[in-house]
């Protein structure tokens, strides 16, 4: 058993100050005021004392990190897995871009001969399918070569029993809502994204099933006054939670204002993470692609974005700083948000007795200390 005292918890829908947690195997066993929570005797003991814990943090879109490209080798997941809890995530779902079909094929198998033996890291809850269902016009860092028509018969073994959680595709394209409700039907997540949907074929795309939309202001349709398009859609509907990339490069600050302001709890954080995150600066993949990457952004030859080098906590801290929204608003957005949008929010996203024992503690300052999966203790040492 572990038990942690004297916290300051953000479950993350209140405040609890002097609170302490009792974890059992991989569970919340109790939660509650320090003074009234009896630990065992047998129980490790860690004095949290100055320090903040929340639910650990759930990122939908990772395509890579640790000079690992999931797109080129998707073996390379459980590398990052291991490594992620770092920046205090305790699971995402492991992006694949456009690619030829027998790739995917690949990455299903991959995930569903799990993690290797003693394991310990972020749980791979499926995979993140980015195309290749996409508007040419808006590729981005997609290789055009590999777009497709939408076609019903190429997603048959596509649900989350199969390891394919969420789908990123263009609901403008010619099918695709057909592709829509196909995947609706098994469980399957759907966003809008890399599209020039207008605003009345975003909302055919709602209408539809999807529910999420990917990268917002990125690879899609412009805001407009006349046309609001895709962005326009995801901002005003009430039925879609909505992916953002808070770096300051994807999204301008004024621009994650109102999307905070107008989203609410339907805002998601994403990192779009590649494989340069936690490497030097330099030339990295993407794909297919070479990436000259920054300091501070990920490009293709061209200037195009390819992805970012962001990390969830840094997202976080961002949000908070950008906005000026209260810390359990940011923390919805990486924590309770992806978890509901993903059916997982029985056991994942918040803290409370009998879920999963995925959490953080920062310093007051919210900077990782040490990461917690599944009860066990990830050191912060990094």
């Amino acid at each position: 058993m572990l038990c942690i005292s004297h916290a300051t918890v953000f479950t993350p829908d209140q405040r609890l100050d002097d609170a302490a947690l009792l974890i059992a195997g991989d569970r919340i066993a109790a939660l509650g005021p320090t003074a009234e929570l009896v630990c065992p005797s047998d129980a490790t003991v860690l004095d949290a004392t100055g320090l903040i814990v929340t639910p650990g943090l759930i990122d939908l879109q990772v395509n890579g990190a640790f000079g690992y490209d999931f797109t080129a080798d998707p073996t390379g997941i459980w590398e990052v897995a291991a490594r992620l809890p770092r920046y205090g995530v305790t699971a995402f779902l492991p992006t694949i871009i456009t690619c030829p079909l027998e790739r995917i094929v690949m990455a299903q198998e991959v995930l569903d001969q799990g993690p290797p033996a003693g394991f310990v890291g972020a749980a791979a809850l499926g995979w993140h399918l980015e195309g290749p269902y996409l508007n040419p016009q808006k590729k981005g860092a997609h290789n055009p070569t590999y777009l497709r028509r939408p076609n019903p018969a190429e997603i048959a073994d596509w649900s989350p029993a199969q390891g394919v959680r969420l789908v990123t595709l263009a609901p403008e394209l010619p099918g695709a809502l057909d592709l829509v409700t196909a995947l609706v039907a098994r469980g399957v997540v759907v966003a809008a994204g890399h599209s020039a949907a207008t605003f009345a074929e975003a909302q055919a795309g709602f209408e539809a099933g999807i529910r999420y939309g990917t990268h917002l202001f990125n690879a899609m349709s412009a805001l407009g006054h006349r046309e609001p398009g895709l962005p326009g859609a995801l901002l005003t509907d009430e039925r879609p939670v909505v992916g953002l990339i808070a770096d300051g490069v994807h999204t301008h600050p004024a621009m994650v204002r109102l999307a905070q302001r107008l989203l609410g709890g339907r805002l998601n954080l994403v990192t779009d993470a590649i494989a340069a995150l936690g490497m030097p600066p330099g030339r990295h993949r993407l794909g297919d692609f070479d990436v000259w990457v920054d300091d501070r952004s990920c490009r293709l030859a061209d200037g195009t974005l390819a992805g970012s080098i962001l990390s969830a906590d840094v997202a976080l801290r961002n949000l908070m700083a950008m906005t000026g929204c209260r810390p359990e608003e940011a923390l919805a957005a990486l924590t309770t948000t992806p978890a509901d949008l993903l059916g997982l929010g029985h056991e994942r996203g918040r803290l409370a007795v009998g879920y999963r024992a995925d959490l953080v503690l920062w310093s007051s300052e919210w900077r990782v200390e040490k990461t917690v999966v599944g009860g066990v203790v990830v050191d912060g040492d990094w």
